[in-house]
């Protein structure tokens, strides 16, 4: 009686089985001519459109670049620089006052180095000011960078701690609170450094002339060098993105435009273009953007020297990369929207700069490359696999990627055999970055959100090898990322559907593009630094 029963409710479960695979099988092939197939067409036309305009404005900037190197067209070419010379009658005087700011928020790993960088520049001893603006919540981090403070203000040094009452407004406010004291109004520029940052000593002598000999010139923007390039595989990727930003971007932005993003740190401005623009706002994630769009509005010029390297650190954790793509991601779509009307309306500027700064700064680089990366290449492309009838011509699908994808990695030639994980990677976080975007188009959610990016410094290097590497023990919720996992599992039914049925043969690719969210998905990228 057992067996029969059991028997009957076996065909009774394959019988309901196959009638829900039945049901949404009719259902599909019901809506797949009328409304799936038209609306995948259309995804893909706008996937195309979106891709040539990236194509386009990636080859520009290449040409532009393979042109300033042509013809060697440096900054000091361009503009007036000599360097300052001491004048025997005003003494040091002759050189100008320089306020040096250094905002940070619980260093504890990377304090030491950036003071003693600070400390450590060439500059007049009465000519200078080391601010340092702690917005620490620790009370042992707040003394030890206290204390560090007095021991370099004991050798003479021009330094002063200060700190508030509360965090608002988190860098941008911490900066704002800063320009509040007396002694700042005695100061010519201001240069900014992250607490990671280690400036050489020559880094004032080399960029103060620019703005003492050229009135209209704002900011000197040095570049990036990473000190921890060679960490991981996490690390690695991050430099190549960074370079180009570096190598290409930043350098077109100078030479064609005079204008590109304020990087936040590593850079000079004059203390009154920085006021005319209305100083620090805390209205977005990126106040450094803010600041550099609003200068530039006002008729500024900005100069960017891609020879001159500030040492710095890549985040080597995967939380804290993917907490910093979503600030990075996030402000800049969220300050287009306060500033599109206000650029467009603006009478200082050209309109080829109107043009520049809202088709080309924000919208392809800013907003539509993370979006048309992650939407065509790990929605609508695999989605043609499972809906045959559209069709992705393959210029779009494999020769556009392609030269985009080498246009982006020639600026880390010693990297371009990672190139196949580099793309991989890039498909991973532009999840994260077109969630960040729409985010801050519509001004929802985490728009505001400020988590500030961990730095390990030295940290590694004063643990021995094994530990040092050793996995966190973290929470399931911590440990593991649904969001990457369910993408995976998306790409690799495609390419398990293309292997089958499939005549592109982009199982390859999607097998390929599944692993790579599947290893985001539980966390296995970047260093693991254990609590103890």
């Amino acid at each position: 009686m057992d067996r029969v029963s059991s028997a009957a409710s076996a065909t009774f479960q394959s019988v309901h089985y196959s009638d829900i695979t039945g049901h949404v099988g009719l259902i599909w092939e019901k809506n797949k001519a009328p409304l799936i197939v038209p609306m995948l067409r259309f995804m893909v036309f706008w996937c195309l459109v979106m891709s040539l305009m990236l194509f386009v404005e990636r080859v520009y900037m290449g040409v532009v670049i393979v042109y300033l190197k042509l013809f060697g067209r440096q900054p000091e070419k361009s503009y007036k620089w000599e360097p300052l010379k001491d004048d025997v009658e005003l003494g040091n005087s002759a050189y100008p006052m320089v306020l040096v700011q250094i905002p940070m928020c619980n260093e504890k790993e990377v304090y030491q180095l950036s003071i003693g960088a600070a400390c450590g520049l060439s500059w007049p001893f009465d000519r200078i000011i080391i601010q340092i603006l702690d917005d620490s919540t620790d009370p042992l981090i707040k003394n030890l960078v206290e204390v560090e403070c007095q021991r370099w203000a004991s050798k003479g040094i021009n330094i002063k701690y200060e700190i508030r009452a509360n965090r608002n407004g988190h860098k941008a406010g911490s900066l704002r609170e800063g320009m509040k004291h007396s002694y700042v109004k005695l100061c010519d520029y201001v240069v900014i450094f992250d607490a990671d940052f280690q400036p050489d000593p020559d880094f004032l002598t080399r960029t103060i002339p620019f703005l003492v000999h050229n009135p209209q010139v704002a900011l000197v923007q040095a570049r990036w060098k990473f000190v921890n390039a060679d960490e991981c595989l996490l690390t690695r990727m991050q430099e190549m993105s960074m370079d180009y930003h570096f190598i290409v971007e930043q350098e077109v932005g100078s030479s064609i435009h005079a204008f590109f993003g304020f990087n936040g740190t590593a850079g000079v401005w004059r203390m009154s273009a920085l006021n005319e623009a209305g100083g620090w706002l805390d209205r977005t994630t990126v106040e450094d953007m803010d600041l550099a769009v609003r200068a530039g509005l006002k008729g500024w010029k900005f100069v960017y020297l891609s020879d001159l390297k500030v040492k710095s650190e890549l985040p080597s954790t995967f939380k804290a990369y993917r907490n910093q793509q979503h600030r990075w991601s996030c402000g800049p779509a969220n300050l287009f929207m306060k500033m599109v009307k206000e650029i467009v309306r603006n009478k200082k500027v050209s309109i080829w700069k109107k043009f520049y700064l809202i088709y080309s700064f924000f919208f392809v680089r800013k907003i539509m490359a993370h979006v048309v990366t992650f939407v065509f290449y790990c929605v609508v492309m695999p989605a043609t696999v499972i809906v045959p009838e559209v069709l992705v011509p393959k210029w779009g699908a494999v020769y556009i990627p392609a030269i985009i994808t080498i246009l982006n990695a020639v600026g880390t030639p010693r990297s371009l055999h990672l190139m196949m994980f580099w793309i991989l990677f890039e498909n991973v976080m532009s999840m994260h970055r077109t969630k960040a975007t729409i985010m801050g188009l519509l001004e929802v959610g985490r728009v505001n959100e400020w988590v500030v990016t961990r730095k390990l410094g030295d940290a590694l290097k004063s643990k021995s090898g094994d530990k040092a590497r050793k996995k966190l023990q973290l929470r399931f919720g911590e440990r593991v990322f649904l969001p990457e996992l369910c993408v995976g599992a998306y790409l690799f039914i495609c390419g398990c559907y293309d292997l089958s049925f499939g005549k592109n043969h982009y199982f390859v690719y999607l097998f390929l593009q599944s692993f790579a969210f599947f290893i985001a998905g539980i966390g296995y990228v970047g260093v693991f630094v254990p609590n103890s």
